[in-house]
């Protein structure tokens, strides 16, 4: 079997601003780093292999969970994964979900109402990034082992609702805890089913001792 962890970057000024934040590279929040300072995956990871969005908020959570932010070797490798890259939301980039509801002009209801065929114009659909993600999926699923990949909320939904069969309409099967894990099983086909939702990231013991001593 294989084991996937998917857990989402820390918080952006755009995230606590809500705008809709795709492929602009934005870097964490101080508060956003000191939310995840001496984090780990939870204990099922362990030994997982690691797979990371190019974008830099995915980059710096990932180097602070794994461990190998200060630059100190831990053996720990992060693999740079492009098809981990958040969702394209073109013309919407940027925007609050506010200002694109009451905005006539940009369509935004109707387009919502349209779930894993939702299309930002210039931009990708949930059911796109489902699409563009299935080949890193059943390489995965053919490698076996446990995993860890480090991305965006919108490709962790897009998986999400692949493993519950989810239309993307109406309440998800399960709400996701942004700021836990979320596992999955993939099959060597890239089939994806859950396996643990809201999994809490963890403070290993004797951590809090080690950061009072540096």
């Amino acid at each position: 079997m294989t084991l996937l962890g998917m857990i989402r970057h820390g918080r952006t000024a755009w995230n606590n601003d809500g705008r809709m934040t795709g492929r602009a590279d934005i870097s964490l929040t101080e508060a956003g780093k000191a939310a995840l300072a001496g984090l780990r995956p939870p204990a099922e990871l362990d030994g997982a292999t690691w797979h990371v969005s190019p974008l830099l908020r995915a980059r710096q959570t990932a180097a602070m969970l794994s461990g190998t932010e200060d630059g100190k070797p831990h053996g720990t490798t992060l693999h740079i994964e492009d098809r981990l890259i958040e969702m394209d939301f073109g013309a919407y980039e940027g925007r609050t979900l506010e200002a694109l509801r009451a905005d006539p002009q940009a369509g935004m209801v109707a387009n919502e109402d349209r779930g894993l065929d939702f299309l930002p114009p210039g931009g990708e659909s949930p059911r796109m990034v489902q699409q563009r993600l299935l080949p890193f999926l059943a390489a995965l699923g053919q490698a076996g082992g446990r995993h860890i990949a480090v991305a965006h909320k919108s490709v962790i939904r897009a998986i999400f609702a692949a493993a519950y069969d989810w239309n993307m309409l109406g309440r998800p099967p399960v709400r996701l805890r942004w700021e836990q894990a979320h596992l999955f099983k993939l099959d060597a086909q890239g089939g994806v089913r859950p396996w643990r939702m809201n999994a809490p990231l963890r403070r290993p013991e004797g951590a809090a001792d080690e950061d009072a001593a540096s």
